[in-house]
């Protein structure tokens, strides 16, 4: 199944301090909203994946980035 696979997004696995390629078919997005001191909320972007063992990864992204990649909303 070579032609069904999409796009390569580099992750960094923080505890085996290791860059890591993931397959945009297992990436999932999110955003994560907080409220600020002045009242203001902020939202950041990001994409998650898995690795091979089952640990989180999280790579934080520009909104611009978020809307471009087609993958579902966690």
């Amino acid at each position: 199944m070579e032609g069904t696979k999409g796009m390569i997004t580099v992750f960094y696995d923080v505890k085996n301090r290791e860059k890591i390629n993931i397959e945009e078919c297992d990436i999932k997005k999110t955003k994560y909203k907080r409220k600020l001191k002045d009242g203001r909320f902020q939202i950041r972007y990001a994409f998650r994946a898995k690795t091979k063992d089952g640990r989180q990864l999280t790579k934080f992204c520009s909104k611009v980035d978020w809307d471009t990649l087609k993958v579902p909303v966690e």
